[in-house]
Protein backbone atom coordinates (compact mmCIF):
# COMPACT_ATOMS: atom_id res chain seq x y z
CA UNK A 1 0.00 0.00 0.00
CA UNK A 2 2.64 2.31 0.66
CA UNK A 3 4.26 2.26 -2.66
CA UNK A 4 0.92 3.47 -4.32
CA UNK A 5 1.50 6.73 -3.50
CA UNK A 6 4.89 6.33 -6.09
CA UNK A 7 3.50 4.60 -8.51
CA UNK A 8 1.24 7.52 -9.18
CA UNK A 9 3.68 9.93 -8.38
CA UNK A 10 6.13 8.26 -11.19
CA UNK A 11 4.22 7.03 -13.66
CA UNK A 12 5.58 3.35 -12.95
CA UNK A 13 4.17 0.31 -12.23
CA UNK A 14 4.43 -2.21 -9.91
CA UNK A 15 7.19 -5.80 -11.05
CA UNK A 16 5.62 -9.01 -12.18
CA UNK A 17 7.12 -12.36 -13.02
CA UNK A 18 5.33 -14.15 -15.05
CA UNK A 19 6.93 -14.64 -18.24
CA UNK A 20 3.47 -14.36 -20.42
CA UNK A 21 1.47 -12.59 -18.27
CA UNK A 22 -0.40 -9.45 -19.38
CA UNK A 23 -1.95 -6.60 -17.30
CA UNK A 24 -4.35 -3.83 -16.94
CA UNK A 25 -4.06 -1.89 -13.64
CA UNK A 26 -5.48 1.69 -12.12
CA UNK A 27 -4.38 3.57 -9.70
CA UNK A 28 -6.09 5.87 -7.66
CA UNK A 29 -5.16 8.62 -5.20
CA UNK A 30 -7.56 10.67 -3.40
CA UNK A 31 -5.99 13.28 -0.64
CA UNK A 32 -6.98 15.60 1.72
CA UNK A 33 -4.34 18.46 2.85
CA UNK A 34 -1.36 17.53 0.86
CA UNK A 35 -0.58 21.11 -0.60
CA UNK A 36 0.39 21.58 -4.30
CA UNK A 37 -1.11 18.08 -5.07
CA UNK A 38 -4.17 17.00 -6.90
CA UNK A 39 -6.97 16.20 -5.07
CA UNK A 40 -7.15 13.36 -7.19
CA UNK A 41 -4.90 11.66 -9.29
CA UNK A 42 -5.78 8.34 -11.69
CA UNK A 43 -3.18 6.61 -13.64
CA UNK A 44 -3.70 3.88 -16.12
CA UNK A 45 -1.14 1.30 -16.98
CA UNK A 46 -0.74 -1.88 -19.54
CA UNK A 47 1.97 -4.48 -19.36
CA UNK A 48 3.29 -2.17 -16.30
CA UNK A 49 3.84 0.97 -18.50
CA UNK A 50 1.51 3.96 -18.10
CA UNK A 51 -1.06 4.79 -20.69
CA UNK A 52 -3.16 6.98 -19.84
CA UNK A 53 -3.19 10.02 -16.94
CA UNK A 54 -5.55 11.83 -15.03
CA UNK A 55 -6.03 14.41 -12.22
CA UNK A 56 -8.73 16.76 -10.90
CA UNK A 57 -6.44 20.18 -11.59
CA UNK A 58 -6.22 19.52 -15.53
CA UNK A 59 -10.24 17.19 -15.68
CA UNK A 60 -8.25 15.87 -19.05
CA UNK A 61 -7.83 12.28 -19.56
CA UNK A 62 -4.06 12.63 -21.48
CA UNK A 63 -2.39 9.02 -22.98
CA UNK A 64 1.15 8.84 -22.69
CA UNK A 65 1.98 6.43 -25.27
CA UNK A 66 1.40 6.82 -29.20
CA UNK A 67 -0.26 3.39 -29.91
CA UNK A 68 -3.04 5.23 -27.71
CA UNK A 69 -3.66 7.59 -30.41
CA UNK A 70 -4.58 4.44 -32.52
CA UNK A 71 -6.92 3.67 -29.45
CA UNK A 72 -8.70 6.84 -29.61
CA UNK A 73 -9.17 6.94 -33.47
CA UNK A 74 -11.19 3.78 -33.56
CA UNK A 75 -12.71 5.01 -30.24
CA UNK A 76 -13.46 8.55 -30.92
CA UNK A 77 -15.83 8.49 -27.53
CA UNK A 78 -13.24 6.61 -25.71
CA UNK A 79 -11.64 9.73 -24.01
CA UNK A 80 -14.79 11.07 -23.04
CA UNK A 81 -16.37 7.76 -21.62
CA UNK A 82 -13.27 7.93 -19.62
CA UNK A 83 -13.30 11.05 -18.54
CA UNK A 84 -16.59 10.65 -16.93
CA UNK A 85 -15.65 7.69 -15.00
CA UNK A 86 -12.99 9.35 -13.62
CA UNK A 87 -15.04 12.26 -12.59
CA UNK A 88 -17.62 10.16 -10.73
CA UNK A 89 -14.65 8.36 -9.21
CA UNK A 90 -13.11 11.37 -7.96
CA UNK A 91 -16.49 13.03 -6.45
CA UNK A 92 -16.57 9.02 -4.84
CA UNK A 93 -12.80 9.01 -3.31
CA UNK A 94 -13.27 12.92 -2.35
CA UNK A 95 -16.44 11.69 -0.34
CA UNK A 96 -14.47 8.26 1.34
CA UNK A 97 -11.51 9.98 2.76
CA UNK A 98 -14.40 12.45 4.69
CA UNK A 99 -16.30 9.14 6.19
CA UNK A 100 -12.82 7.67 6.84
CA UNK A 101 -11.81 10.69 8.99
CA UNK A 102 -14.73 10.57 11.01
CA UNK A 103 -14.58 6.82 11.63
CA UNK A 104 -10.83 6.82 12.01
CA UNK A 105 -12.01 10.31 14.67
CA UNK A 106 -9.74 12.42 12.61
CA UNK A 107 -10.27 16.38 11.83
CA UNK A 108 -7.13 17.69 9.83
CA UNK A 109 -3.81 17.10 8.49
CA UNK A 110 -2.98 14.99 5.57
CA UNK A 111 -4.99 11.77 4.43
CA UNK A 112 -4.49 9.64 1.62
CA UNK A 113 -7.19 7.13 -0.01
CA UNK A 114 -6.03 4.96 -2.43
CA UNK A 115 -8.14 2.22 -5.03
CA UNK A 116 -6.17 -0.38 -7.41
CA UNK A 117 -7.89 -2.75 -9.33
CA UNK A 118 -7.14 -4.09 -12.50
CA UNK A 119 -6.19 -7.59 -13.81
CA UNK A 120 -3.95 -9.79 -15.23
CA UNK A 121 -4.28 -12.32 -18.33
CA UNK A 122 -2.04 -15.57 -18.90
CA UNK A 123 -2.06 -15.75 -23.28
CA UNK A 124 -0.96 -19.33 -22.88
CA UNK A 125 -3.62 -20.53 -20.32
CA UNK A 126 -5.59 -17.98 -21.10
CA UNK A 127 -6.18 -17.90 -17.18
CA UNK A 128 -7.27 -14.34 -15.74
CA UNK A 129 -6.80 -12.87 -12.55
CA UNK A 130 -8.24 -9.78 -11.10
CA UNK A 131 -7.56 -7.57 -8.28
CA UNK A 132 -9.63 -4.98 -6.12
CA UNK A 133 -8.44 -3.21 -3.11
CA UNK A 134 -8.43 -0.01 -0.72
CA UNK A 135 -6.51 1.46 1.20
CA UNK A 136 -6.03 4.50 3.66
CA UNK A 137 -3.43 6.12 5.11
CA UNK A 138 -1.14 3.89 3.22
CA UNK A 139 -2.39 0.61 5.18
CA UNK A 140 -4.79 -1.99 4.11
CA UNK A 141 -8.66 -0.74 4.15
CA UNK A 142 -10.90 -3.32 2.62
CA UNK A 143 -10.23 -6.20 -0.49
CA UNK A 144 -12.46 -7.86 -2.86
CA UNK A 145 -11.90 -11.80 -2.33
CA UNK A 146 -13.13 -12.97 -6.29
CA UNK A 147 -12.84 -16.40 -4.89
CA UNK A 148 -15.99 -15.72 -2.24
CA UNK A 149 -17.18 -12.32 -4.33
CA UNK A 150 -17.03 -10.71 -0.57
CA UNK A 151 -15.14 -8.25 0.84
CA UNK A 152 -12.19 -8.66 3.27
CA UNK A 153 -12.38 -6.07 6.02
CA UNK A 154 -8.74 -6.08 7.73
CA UNK A 155 -9.15 -3.23 9.92
CA UNK A 156 -12.58 -2.53 12.13
CA UNK A 157 -13.29 0.38 11.07
CA UNK A 158 -13.96 -1.16 7.09
CA UNK A 159 -16.45 -3.76 8.57
CA UNK A 160 -19.36 -1.09 8.60
CA UNK A 161 -18.57 -1.09 4.81
CA UNK A 162 -17.93 -4.55 4.18
CA UNK A 163 -21.76 -5.17 5.11
CA UNK A 164 -22.59 -2.59 3.08
CA UNK A 165 -21.07 -3.29 -0.04
CA UNK A 166 -21.55 -7.09 0.48
CA UNK A 167 -25.34 -6.72 0.29
CA UNK A 168 -25.29 -4.77 -2.72
CA UNK A 169 -25.20 -7.71 -4.67
CA UNK A 170 -25.92 -6.04 -8.24
CA UNK A 171 -22.63 -4.31 -7.80
CA UNK A 172 -20.73 -7.53 -7.03
CA UNK A 173 -22.63 -9.30 -9.93
CA UNK A 174 -20.86 -6.55 -12.01
CA UNK A 175 -17.47 -6.50 -10.40
CA UNK A 176 -17.34 -10.57 -11.07
CA UNK A 177 -18.45 -9.87 -14.62
CA UNK A 178 -15.65 -6.81 -14.73
CA UNK A 179 -13.01 -8.42 -13.54
CA UNK A 180 -13.02 -12.17 -15.62
CA UNK A 181 -14.44 -10.99 -18.93
CA UNK A 182 -14.45 -7.18 -19.21
CA UNK A 183 -11.09 -6.73 -17.84
CA UNK A 184 -9.16 -9.17 -19.73
CA UNK A 185 -10.73 -8.12 -22.97
CA UNK A 186 -9.37 -4.54 -22.92
CA UNK A 187 -5.92 -6.20 -21.89
CA UNK A 188 -6.01 -8.24 -25.00
CA UNK A 189 -6.96 -5.30 -26.98
CA UNK A 190 -4.29 -3.10 -25.18
CA UNK A 191 -1.80 -5.65 -25.98
CA UNK A 192 -2.68 -5.69 -29.89
CA UNK A 193 -2.86 -1.58 -30.13
CA UNK A 194 0.55 -1.53 -28.24
CA UNK A 195 2.26 -4.69 -29.82
CA UNK A 196 5.01 -3.44 -31.37
CA UNK A 197 6.32 -1.53 -28.12
CA UNK A 198 4.93 -3.56 -25.57
CA UNK A 199 6.13 -6.93 -26.47
CA UNK A 200 9.34 -5.40 -27.33
CA UNK A 201 11.87 -7.59 -25.23
CA UNK A 202 15.64 -6.68 -24.79
CA UNK A 203 18.03 -9.36 -22.97
CA UNK A 204 20.22 -8.53 -20.47
CA UNK A 205 24.16 -8.68 -20.24
CA UNK A 206 25.10 -10.05 -17.08
CA UNK A 207 28.10 -9.89 -15.12
CA UNK A 208 29.54 -11.52 -11.65
CA UNK A 209 30.88 -8.33 -9.88
CA UNK A 210 32.88 -8.56 -6.02
CA UNK A 211 34.08 -5.73 -4.21
CA UNK A 212 36.67 -7.78 -2.47
CA UNK A 213 37.61 -11.58 -2.11
CA UNK A 214 35.05 -11.94 1.66
CA UNK A 215 32.66 -9.56 -0.30
CA UNK A 216 29.18 -11.03 -1.47
CA UNK A 217 28.90 -12.06 -4.95
CA UNK A 218 26.66 -9.55 -7.14
CA UNK A 219 24.92 -11.21 -10.32
CA UNK A 220 24.37 -7.94 -12.10
CA UNK A 221 21.77 -7.51 -15.13
CA UNK A 222 22.02 -4.64 -17.29
CA UNK A 223 20.20 -3.40 -20.29
CA UNK A 224 17.32 -5.10 -20.37
CA UNK A 225 13.24 -4.27 -21.41
CA UNK A 226 10.49 -4.57 -20.52
CA UNK A 227 11.32 -4.11 -16.55
CA UNK A 228 9.01 -7.02 -15.54
CA UNK A 229 11.96 -9.92 -14.81
CA UNK A 230 13.10 -12.01 -12.24
CA UNK A 231 16.83 -12.76 -10.87
CA UNK A 232 18.02 -15.28 -8.44
CA UNK A 233 20.54 -17.46 -7.31
CA UNK A 234 20.09 -21.13 -7.15
CA UNK A 235 21.91 -24.40 -5.76
CA UNK A 236 21.77 -27.67 -7.89
CA UNK A 237 18.11 -26.04 -9.47
CA UNK A 238 16.44 -24.78 -6.53
CA UNK A 239 15.98 -21.25 -5.80
CA UNK A 240 17.65 -19.81 -2.94
CA UNK A 241 16.47 -17.59 -0.16
CA UNK A 242 18.36 -17.42 2.27
CA UNK A 243 21.62 -15.87 2.47
CA UNK A 244 20.61 -14.16 -0.94
CA UNK A 245 19.72 -10.19 -0.93
CA UNK A 246 17.74 -9.21 -4.03
CA UNK A 247 18.02 -5.54 -5.47
CA UNK A 248 15.84 -3.04 -7.21
CA UNK A 249 14.77 -2.64 -10.68
CA UNK A 250 16.02 0.64 -11.85
CA UNK A 251 16.17 2.66 -14.94
CA UNK A 252 19.13 2.94 -17.46
CA UNK A 253 19.41 6.40 -19.15
CA UNK A 254 18.48 4.21 -22.64
CA UNK A 255 14.89 3.25 -21.16
CA UNK A 256 15.87 -0.01 -20.12
CA UNK A 257 16.97 -1.81 -16.61
CA UNK A 258 19.03 -2.57 -14.35
CA UNK A 259 19.25 -5.42 -11.28
CA UNK A 260 21.39 -7.25 -8.97
CA UNK A 261 20.94 -10.33 -6.62
CA UNK A 262 23.80 -10.55 -3.90
CA UNK A 263 25.10 -13.85 -2.88
CA UNK A 264 26.77 -14.35 0.36
CA UNK A 265 30.11 -16.75 0.12
CA UNK A 266 29.73 -17.24 3.85
CA UNK A 267 28.35 -21.04 3.77
CA UNK A 268 29.46 -21.62 0.36
CA UNK A 269 33.09 -23.68 0.24
CA UNK A 270 35.03 -23.93 -2.49
CA UNK A 271 33.76 -27.34 -3.81
CA UNK A 272 30.10 -26.20 -4.15
CA UNK A 273 30.91 -23.09 -6.29
CA UNK A 274 29.74 -25.04 -9.10
CA UNK A 275 26.52 -25.84 -7.90
CA UNK A 276 25.46 -22.11 -8.21
CA UNK A 277 24.01 -20.25 -10.80
CA UNK A 278 22.39 -16.80 -11.38
CA UNK A 279 19.28 -17.06 -13.21
CA UNK A 280 17.83 -14.26 -15.15
CA UNK A 281 14.18 -14.19 -16.42
CA UNK A 282 12.36 -11.79 -18.74
CA UNK A 283 8.78 -11.40 -19.07
CA UNK A 284 7.59 -12.73 -22.64
CA UNK A 285 11.28 -14.68 -23.25
CA UNK A 286 11.28 -18.07 -22.48
CA UNK A 287 14.90 -18.63 -22.28
CA UNK A 288 16.80 -18.25 -19.26
CA UNK A 289 20.01 -16.81 -19.11
CA UNK A 290 22.30 -18.93 -16.73
CA UNK A 291 25.59 -17.40 -15.31
CA UNK A 292 27.60 -20.17 -13.33
CA UNK A 293 29.15 -19.48 -10.30
CA UNK A 294 33.11 -19.11 -11.64
CA UNK A 295 35.73 -17.52 -9.22
CA UNK A 296 37.00 -16.72 -13.27
CA UNK A 297 34.47 -15.01 -14.31
CA UNK A 298 34.24 -12.79 -11.26
CA UNK A 299 35.09 -8.80 -12.25
CA UNK A 300 36.16 -7.47 -8.40
CA UNK A 301 37.73 -4.08 -7.42
CA UNK A 302 41.44 -5.22 -7.56
CA UNK A 303 41.39 -5.47 -11.08
CA UNK A 304 39.74 -2.03 -11.14
CA UNK A 305 42.60 -1.04 -9.05
CA UNK A 306 45.14 -2.98 -10.85
CA UNK A 307 43.93 -0.86 -14.07
CA UNK A 308 44.14 2.27 -12.69
CA UNK A 309 47.26 1.74 -11.09
CA UNK A 310 48.98 0.63 -14.28
CA UNK A 311 46.78 3.43 -16.07
CA UNK A 312 48.42 5.88 -13.71
CA UNK A 313 51.61 4.63 -13.70
CA UNK A 314 52.08 4.89 -18.09
CA UNK A 315 50.71 8.42 -17.75
CA UNK A 316 53.55 9.39 -15.19
CA UNK A 317 56.21 7.89 -17.21
CA UNK A 318 55.28 10.01 -20.41
CA UNK A 319 55.35 12.93 -18.17
CA UNK A 320 58.77 12.13 -17.37
CA UNK A 321 59.72 11.68 -20.62
CA UNK A 322 58.25 14.47 -21.99
CA UNK A 323 59.47 16.51 -19.12
CA UNK A 324 63.06 15.01 -20.15
CA UNK A 325 63.01 15.96 -23.62
CA UNK A 326 61.63 19.50 -22.60
CA UNK A 327 65.29 19.95 -20.86
CA UNK A 328 67.30 18.48 -23.41
CA UNK A 329 65.61 20.72 -25.46
CA UNK A 330 66.10 23.96 -23.40
CA UNK A 331 70.17 22.42 -22.64
CA UNK A 332 71.04 22.37 -26.36
CA UNK A 333 69.31 25.57 -27.52
CA UNK A 334 71.26 27.05 -24.66
CA UNK A 335 74.57 25.72 -26.08
CA UNK A 336 73.86 26.83 -29.62
CA UNK A 337 73.26 30.39 -28.56
CA UNK A 338 76.91 30.35 -26.51
CA UNK A 339 78.61 29.13 -29.41
CA UNK A 340 79.52 31.92 -32.08
CA UNK A 341 78.06 31.32 -35.92
CA UNK A 342 79.94 29.59 -38.31
CA UNK A 343 81.90 31.30 -41.59
CA UNK A 344 79.65 29.35 -43.54
CA UNK A 345 76.67 30.91 -41.69
CA UNK A 346 78.12 34.60 -41.60
CA UNK A 347 78.23 34.13 -45.83
CA UNK A 348 74.76 32.35 -46.34
CA UNK A 349 73.82 35.56 -44.10
CA UNK A 350 74.96 37.91 -46.30
CA UNK A 351 73.72 36.59 -49.29
CA UNK A 352 70.35 36.41 -48.30
CA UNK A 353 70.93 40.08 -47.36
CA UNK A 354 72.85 41.79 -49.63
CA UNK A 355 74.25 45.26 -49.31
CA UNK A 356 73.61 48.32 -51.33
Amino acid sequence: MNTWIFVVLLGSGLQGAAAVTHSLKYFYTGSSGVPNFPEFVAVGLVDDVEMVHYDSNTRREEPKQDWMKKVTADDPQYLDRHKKIFLGDQQALKSNIETLKQRFNQTGGVHIYQQMYGCEWDDETNEVTGFRQFGYDGEDFITFDLQTLTWIAPKPQAVITKKKWDNNKAEIAYLQQYHTQICPEWVKKYVDYGRSSLLTTERPSVSLLQKTPSSPVSCHATGFYPERATLSWRKDGEELHEDVELGEILPNHDGTFQMSAELKLSSVTPEDWSRYTCVFQLSGVKEEIVTKLDKADIRTNEEKNMTVIIAVVVVVLALVLIAAAVVVFVVSKKKEAKCPPSDNSSEASQKLNPQP
